[in-house]
């Protein structure tokens, strides 16, 4: 990826931010962090579920892997997430109850952003992933005969509520990468607390099946980082001193193959590193001013393992880093991604270091 440098001079007099709402938005903070499924409720500082299920939390300080029963996630930041049954048998439901820093006000606009991840195992995957806001914090069994089934927001609370039914153009079925949920809300001025979930009844669930189910039918989810912040930004009057600013302009040409220089991976997994990020935001960023030009993804490997395995891994990691643009924004029918194992080496794989060459993925632009 060939980049020119601009340096410019820029001074700022005043400070433009918002503020995120939600209290522990990344479900770092924590009573009992070694604890992980069905550890949600009581554990997880600011955070609760509204009804009597067993919602998961997953920490993984000190732990060397990220596999537990239904597949494997990492965090999309920090060590933490959340993780919830949408759909299962019997209407069973897990949520997740947030709290607000506080109360959003009557006729604002607020962005509201979430991110999900379906866990492998899953057979099913569903759209119906929404929020409902309320004025009171909501408790267990409010009504018996709902200990443990979808949340039901008249038998749920006495005071005011707002179910908000997100808007979605195609399922959630990303299970390497994070999937961005967000829309704009307009307070209504009672809203303190929010629980996201699914509300809606087996019958009335919109989902696909994903794979045939070995005991039961399941959708299963991850939640990270959640957020709520007003779209009217703050202004806070803060002297910055001049500083340089260097503007980066990508020169890429459409056909051309490139080699991500930065994107790497756990070792003979198809989990990201954090370094890889910078490469593959600043490539978004270029997708993002291009809206006609698609791309393509290619997952590499070097010679060592078996084939099938080899090709088996270098799709993972090539879906691994489409999905990542996915979950930044990147419509799903841009973009395309390949496995080719060990089967277009760059260099011969006789030594370590050029079998760290072979070890690549790579991109290519093209036009619509």
């Amino acid at each position: 990826m060939k980049t020119t440098l601009q340096p410019l001079l820029l001074l700022f007099s005043s400070l433009l931010f918002s503020q995120n709402l939600v209290l522990n938005p990344s479900f770092e903070e924590c009573l009992h962090c070694e604890r992980s499924m069905g550890h949600f409720d009581k554990n997880v500082t600011d955070w609760s579920t509204p009804n009597n299920s067993t919602t998961d939390y997953f920490n993984y300080k000190g732990k060397k892997s990220y596999n537990h029963y239904n597949g494997y996630q990492k965090s999309r930041t920090g060590i933490a997430h959340a993780g919830i049954y949408v759909y299962s048998e019997k209407n069973y439901r897990e949520y997740v109850q947030g709290t607000l820093a506080q109360t959003l006000e009557k006729g604002k606009k607020y962005t509201v952003t979430f991110y999900v991840s379906l866990a492998e195992l899953s057979t099913k995957a569903t759209t119906d992933l929404d929020i409902l806001f309320t004025e009171e914090k909501l408790e267990k069994c409010y009504y018996a005969n709902h200990c443990k089934k979808n949340i039901r927001p008249k038998k749920a609370t006495d005071k005011k509520f707002n179910k908000v039914e997100i808007h979605r153009d195609r399922f959630y079925q990303e299970k390497l990468g994070w999937r961005e949920i967000t829309f704009t809300y307009e307070a209504q001025g009672f809203e303190n607390y929010f629980s996201i979930g699914n509300f809606n009844r087996n019958w009335k669930t919109n989902k696909i099946q994903i794979q045939p189910a070995k005991e039961y039918e399941f959708a299963y989810y991850y939640i990270d980082d959640v957020s709520v912040e007003s779209i009217e930004k703050e202004i806070v009057q803060e002297e910055i001193p001049a500083k340089e600013i260097v503007i980066v302009e990508e020169t890429i040409k459409e056909d051309e193959i490139y080699a991500f220089e930065n994107v790497l991976f756990e070792f003979d997994k198809a989990i990201l590193v954090a370094t890889s990020v910078k490469e593959l935001d600043d490539l978004y960023v270029y997708l993002e001013k291009r809206p006609k030009i698609t791309i393509e993804i290619y997952g590499h490997t070097d010679n060592i393992g078996t084939s099938r395995r080899n090709k088996e891994l270098s799709l993972e990691r090539a879906k691994a880093v489409s999905n990542y643009l996915i979950s930044k924004g990147l419509h799903d029918t841009r973009i395309k991604w390949f496995g080719f194992g060990s089967s277009k080496p760059v260099v011969s794989n006789d030594t370590e270091a050029q079998r760290k060459k072979n070890r690549r993925v790579e991109f290519k632009l093209n036009s619509q």
